[in-house]
């Protein structure tokens, strides 16, 4: 477990930012296209975590930024050489943009400092996106990520963050995936050899001057 200093030293707010990977309506919502995911992020207290770490966040002066999945009706630009990919064009709801799908899901708040980027295709909400040109533009050193899911885009975002030179704090608890024990071993055996896994306790603990 990370100490307070070293928490302290890492996420100071005029360096640090908080991403928010695909929290949004279509995919941790009450109409969710991956019901399995929702009800995890939901029963496991994850989405409200996040909303917190927001909420800390904006207290602190911390940029956040929400990174978003969608596609267009037409599929036009999506990738199609995955069975997820594929899966996903079978889906009931779809991430289609500009509807509610795509919106940051409840109870997050989203203020106007905020910044959201959208991506029409991928995994990562890194890589290929405006992530990276964006925290380089807002003197970003380290990125505190939380959201869904620990299959696939939370470790890809942490690993193209590294990857790209800057340091990964992941809130543990305000990461959800399926199924439920998935999570803990990815974070501890995979994410954990590159990021410092953490409590949102305690990242909004620093945040609050607590």
């Amino acid at each position: 477990m990370a100490s307070y200093e070293q928490l302290v030293a890492q996420l100071g707010p005029g360096t640090t930012v908080l991403l928010t990977v695909e929290c949004q309506e279509g995919v941790v919502g009450e109409g969710s296209a991956l019901p399995e995911v929702a009800v995890q992020a939901r029963t496991s207290g994850m989405l409200a975590n996040v909303a917190r770490l927001v909420d800390a966040a904006h207290g602190a002066g911390v940029q956040v930024v929400h990174a978003v999945a969608e596609r267009r009706a037409d599929g036009r630009g999506a990738n199609r050489n995955a069975r997820l990919f594929r899966a996903a064009e079978r889906l009931p709801v779809r991430q289609l943009v500009g509807t509610r799908a795509v919106r940051v899901a409840r109870p997050i708040v989203v203020s106007e400092e905020d910044l959201v980027v959208r991506r029409l295709h991928g995994l990562s909400p890194v890589a290929g996106t405006e992530v990276d040109a964006l925290l380089r533009n807002l003197g970003c050193r380290d990125v505190v990520v939380a959201g869904v899911s620990a299959n696939v885009a939370v470790p890809n975002a942490v690993f193209d963050l590294v990857n790209l030179g800057y340091g990964v704090v992941v809130a543990g608890d305000a990461v959800a995936g399926v199924p439920e024990e998935y999570v803990e071993a990815v974070l501890t055996h995979s994410v954990g050899l590159v990021a410092r896994v953490v409590r949102t306790e305690e990242i909004c603990g620093v945040w609050e001057g607590r």
